[in-house]
Parts: structure tokens; sequence; C-alpha cells
């Protein structure tokens, strides 16, 4: 579709690109019709994901607080989405989605799965896991999602020191090809002027 959008574009600006000239752009035109959608699609992706990673943890502190107040999970869930809107807008949308899944009659742990299956983030997907398990067997809710926030947030905390380690060696090659030669232009620059005026007159005497 994108090369003949821009063979248009050519055509209707009298544009007087012929042969190879114009297959060039027309497979140019082609490869970014190809690649660009899924490179921006998968973009969108990795934030989508990253935030709902980043408020996660918050989230089922949130639900812990409603659980452990005498909520049912149905109720922790609505309450949760409806708080944590301000700081994700995802999350929350992605939250009262199961309420809706719920409310609609969808088995409890099949909206839970379907929630896996739309963030597509490991954290959720091992929430809803411990979940179904917890419903199944009867243990505590509360507990359970004490352990997890516990877990959610030190995979947080290591997500953001692995990020500050490798720091320096992002900054390394900047360092190398942009700062250090202007550095070196500013502190030897005069030098270099100094022995040019010194050198050179003695140079020119002796000849």
């Amino acid at each position: 579709m994108l090369p003949l959008v821009v063979y248009a574009g050519l055509v209707l600006a009298n544009s007087k690109l012929t042969g190879n000239a114009l297959m060039f752009w027309l497979l140019l035109a082609a490869a970014l019709g190809y690649y660009l959608p899924n490179f921006l699609l998968r973009f969108a992706i990795d934030r989508r994901q990253l935030e709902i990673f980043e408020a996660f943890p918050d989230a089922l502190d949130l639900m812990t607080v409603c659980v452990e107040a005498g909520l049912a999970m149905d109720a922790a869930l609505l309450r949760v989405a409806d708080e944590i809107g301000i700081k994700s807008p995802i999350l929350a949308e992605e939250l009262h989605l199961v309420t809706l899944e719920l409310r609609a009659g969808l088995a409890k742990d099949r909206a839970l799965r379907n929630l896996a299956l739309r963030t597509g983030v490991e954290d959720v997907d091992a929430l809803v896991a411990m979940l179904i398990q917890a419903e199944r067997f009867g243990t505590s809710i509360a507990d359970s999602l004490r352990v997890q926030s516990d877990q959610l947030r030190t995979r947080r905390r290591q997500r953001a020191e692995e990020a500050a380690a490798k720091i320096a060696l992002k900054l390394l090659f900047p360092l190398i090809f942009f700062i250090f030669p202007s550095l070196l232009v500013v502190l030897m620059g005069p030098a270099f002027i100094s022995i040019y005026r010194v050198l050179l007159p003695s140079m020119a005497g002796h000849g």
C-alpha cells in the first residue's frame, strides 16, 4: 500500500524520477511499510507492559488492604481499579475489564487468565496463578498477595539497579567520541598555540 501512495505522490508532484531511482524509492517505501508497523507495535507493547510492571506492586498493596478489610476479591479488584487509575490508567483499564467479565458471568479463573493473556506481563501471570490456587485450595488470599507484592517490589528494585549498572557502559562511547576530544582541544589547544608561537620564530631565525 505504501509504495502505491509514494508512486501516486511522485506522479502528482510531477517527479522526473525514472528507472533505478524510481525503483529505489518504491523499494524503500515497501521496506518501511513492512517493518515500520511491527516496530511501532512492538514499541507500544513494551511501553504498555513497562507501565503495568511498574504500577503492579502498588496495585497489589491496595488489593491486600482491601482483602484484609473484608472485601471479596471481585469488590477488591473494582476498588483497586478505581484507585490505581491515578497512577496507571492502563492497569486500571485492565482491572476494569476483569470486573466487567465477572459481572457478565464469566468464571473467575477464566477472567483472571484473560487478564494475564492481555497484558503479557510475567508478574501478572504469576499473580493470576497464585490467586487461582488460593481460591481453589482455600488459603489466605491476603497473605499470598503480601508475599507476591514483596517479590514484585524486589524485582522492580533489582531491575532499577541493573539499569543503573549499565549507565557506565552506555556513557563510554559518548565520552570517547564526543566529550574527550572537546576536552583535549580545550586543555591542549592553548599549549599548542604557545608552542607554535615560540618554536616558529626560533625556527625561522635559525633558517
